[in-house]
C-alpha cells in the first residue's frame, strides 16, 4: 500500500512544456514537415511517458522541456529538467547537376568534345538553409572544388575543354541545420581526334611474296575505327580490305594482287563532331636504281660503287652482287657495304686485276626486281699518267697550232710597209692595200688628188697597188729602171701636183726590205716626203680615198 501512493505521487510530478531560449546542454531534434515525432522521457525508468507530435510543422519548432520530482510539492531544488530543441527541417532535395552541351550514351555516360565550351549547373534546395558545392574528380585530381555557395543554384564553365578535365563531376548539397547531405554526380568524357591525317607505310613481310603495309592513327580518344580499302576514284569507293577499331591495322597482300601505279588508301574515322574521316594513301612503285654505270680506278687503290634507290613503294630490298653469275659479296676488309639514306655503298679496298669485271646493284620490292650494271676497270698506275699526260701535250699541240693559224689567216691580204710606227695619231701615214692579180693589167694613169695638208705639214693618200704579171716587168732593163728612179726623184715637184702612173709621190711604195722591217701586220704608216719605188716589179694603181 505504501508502495503505490509512491508511484501515484511520481506520476503527479512528470511534466513537459515548450520554453524559450536555447541552452548549451540542450538535445536537438529534427523532423521534417507533416512527419512524427516523439520527444523522449526526462524519467530514467518511466520511458512510456514520452511526447509525442503527430504531424509536425513549422510552427512546431521549439524547445521542448521535461522536469520531474519525487518530493511531494516540487520546487527547483528538487525537481531534474530535460530539454529538447526541436527544429522543423527540410531537404536537401531536387538536387540536380546538369552539363551543357553534352551528348549521353546507352549507360548514363556524358561526352563533350575537346576544344568545345561545357557548362555546369548545380542546384537543390534545404530548409532553413543550405551549403551547395561543384567538385570535380579526375585522373589526376581528387575532389577539387570547382564553385561552392549557400544559395540554390551553381554554375561554372570550362571553356576549350581538354582531356585533362575528364572525369567525375559532382553537385552536393548539405542542409546546415539538419546536418544532411544529397550528392549527384555525372561521368564526363572528352572526346578527340588528332588533327592529322593517319600514317601509312610498310614493312618487310616474313614471307617473301607477300606485302606488308600499315596503318596507323595514335591519340585518339575513344578508340578510331580504321580500314584499308582500294583507291578507285575521288570517293573511295573500292574494295575494303580490312576494318577494325584500333589504334593500327595491319595489311598483308600476296604480290599477284599488287600493281603499278596501284593506290591503297587507309580511312581512319574518329569522334569528330563534323563527322569527316581523315585518310592516307600509297601508291606503289617499282624499284629503279641509279648510278654511274661505268668506273675506273688504280690498280692498289680504293673504290667506291655507289647506287641510289629511292623511288620504290613499298621501298626495295637493295643489294650488291658481282659478277655475271651475281655472286654474294660478303663484307670484309675487302669489300665494305654501307648505306647512307637511299644511297647503298660498295667500297673496294686494294684493287688488283682480279677485281676489274661487272657488279650489279640489285632492288627488288613486291613488284619487280631491277638491276643496275656497274662496269669496274682496273688499270696501272703508269699507263694511266701517261695517257693523262699524252692528252694535255695534244691539247696545247692542237690550241696553239689553232691560234697561229687563224693568226696568219686573218693577215693574209695586209703587207706592212715600214715607216717609223711611233707616230701620234695626230701624225698620220700613208695607208696602201696590196691587191694580187694574176691578169695582165694595164698601168693606170689616173690622177691623184691629194688630202688636205695635216698640221705637221704632211699629206695623206690612200693608194691599192696591183701586181702586173711578172712576165711583163722581167724584160725591163735594170738601167732603164734606175734611170727611170733618178728621173722621178729629180723631176719632184710641189705637193698637189698629179702625176702618172710610175712617177706619182702622193703614194710612197717602200722598198723590199722596208717591207720585210715592218713593225706590226696590216696597215703601215709610212712618211709621205721618203718616195720609194718597188724593185719587184709592182707598179701602181692610185685610187685616192679620204681617210
Amino acid at each position: 500500500m505504501e508502495t503505490l501512493g509512491t508511484l501515484v505521487l511520481l506520476l503527479l510530478c512528470l511534466s513537459a512544456s515548450a520554453v524559450s531560449g536555447i541552452g548549451s546542454k540542450d538535445t536537438v531534434l529534427t523532423a521534417a514537415p507533416g512527419s512524427n515525432i516523439i520527444i523522449p522521457s526526462c524519467h530514467p525508468v518511466l520511458y512510456s511517458h514520452e511526447l509525442q507530435i503527430q504531424g509536425v510543422t513549422p510552427g512546431d519548432d521549439g524547445i521542448y522541456q521535461c522536469s520531474w520530482s519525487s518530493h511531494p510539492f516540487p520546487a527547483p531544488n528538487n525537481t531534474v529538467y530535460s530539454r529538447y530543441r526541436l527544429l522543423v527541417t527540410s531537404g536537401p532535395e531536387n538536387v540536380s547537376l546538369s552539363i551543357g552541351r553534352a551528348t549521353p550514351l546507352s549507360n548514363g555516360t556524358l561526352i563533350v568534345y575537346r576544344d568545345s565550351s561545357v557548362s555546369f549547373n548545380c542546384s537543390g534546395s534545404s530548409f532553413p538553409s543550405q551549403h551547395l558545392n561543384l567538385s570535380f574528380t579526375g585522373g589526376s585530381s581528387s575532389n577539387v572544388s570547382l564553385a561552392s555557395g549557400s544559395g540554390s543554384w551553381l554554375s561554372h564553365t570550362i571553356e576549350n575543354i581538354q582531356p585533362s578535365s575528364q572525369g567525375l563531376y559532382s553537385c552536393r548539397a548539405h542542409n546546415n541545420v539538419s546536418d544532411r547531405t544529397v550528392q549527384k554526380s555525372h561521368q564526363l568524357l572528352v572526346y578527340y581526334a588528332p588533327d592529322r591525317h593517319p600514317d601509312c607505310s610498310w614493312a618487310p613481310a616474313a614471307d617473301a611474296s607477300h606485302a606488308l603495309f600499315n596503318c596507323s592513327w595514335f591519340g585518339a580518344y575513344p578508340t578510331p575505327t580504321l580500314r584499308w580499302v582500294e583507291d578507285q576514284g575521288a570517293h573511295w569507293k573500292g574494295h575494303v580490305f580490312v576494318t577494325d577499331t584500333r589504334d593500327s591495322l595491319s595489311l598483308s597482300l600476296n604480290r599477284s594482287l599488287l600493281s603499278e601505279g596501284q593506290t591503297l588508301r587507309c580511312m581512319a574515322k574518329g569522334f569528330d563532331p563534323s563527322g569527316k574521316e581523315k585518310s592516307c594513301s600509297l601508291t606503289l612503285k617499282p624499284p629503279y636504281p641509279r648510278g654511274e654505270p661505268l668506273v675506273t680506278a688504280l690498280e692498289g687503290t680504293s673504290v667506291t660503287l655507289t647506287c641510289t634507290e629511292d623511288a620504290s613503294i613499298p621501298p626495295a630490298n637493295t643489294t650488291w652482287r658481282k659478277g655475271l653469275q651475281q655472286d654474294a659479296i660478303t663484307p670484309g676488309s675487302k669489300y665494305v657495304l654501307t648505306e647512307e639514306g637511299p644511297a647503298f655503298k660498295l667500297t673496294i679496298h686494294n684493287l688488283t686485276k682480279e677485281d676489274e669485271g661487272v657488279f650489279f646493284c640489285r632492288s627488288e620490292n613486291p613488284l619487280d626486281l631491277r638491276e643496275l650494271e656497274v662496269g669496274l676497270t682496273v688499270r696501272a698506275p703508269s699507263a694511266f699518267t701517261g695517257a693523262i699526260v699524252g692528252i694535255i701535250i695534244a691539247a696545247l699541240v692542237v690550241g696553239l697550232t689553232f691560234i697561229v693559224a687563224k693568226s696568219l689567216y686573218s693577215c693574209r691580204h695586209r703587207i706592212c710597209l715600214g715607216g717609223d710606227f711611233g707616230q701620234t695619231e695626230d701624225d698620220r701615214r700613208e695607208v696602201m692595200s696590196l691587191v694580187d692579180s694574176d691578169d695582165d693589167e694595164q698601168i693606170f694613169q689616173d690622177a691623184v688628188p691629194r688630202l688636205p695638208p695635216l698640221t705637221n705639214g704632211n699629206h695623206m693618200t690612200l693608194a691599192q697597188i696591183h701586181q702586173i704579171p711578172s712576165g711583163e716587168h722581167e724584160d725591163v732593163d735594170p738601167g732603164d729602171t734606175s734611170s727611170q728612179q733618178q728621173e722621178d726623184t729629180e723631176q719632184t715637184e710641189q705637193p698637189g701636183t698629179q702625176r702618172n702612173i710610175e712617177r706619182s709621190d702622193t703614194a710612197d711604195i717602200p722598198d723590199r726590205s722596208a717591207r720585210t722591217q715592218a713593225p706590226c701586220p696590216g696597215f703601215v704608216c709610212m712618211d709621205a716626203g721618203a718616195p720609194t719605188y718597188p724593185e719587184d716589179g709592182f707598179k701602181k694603181r692610185a685610187t685616192p680615198r679620204r681617210m
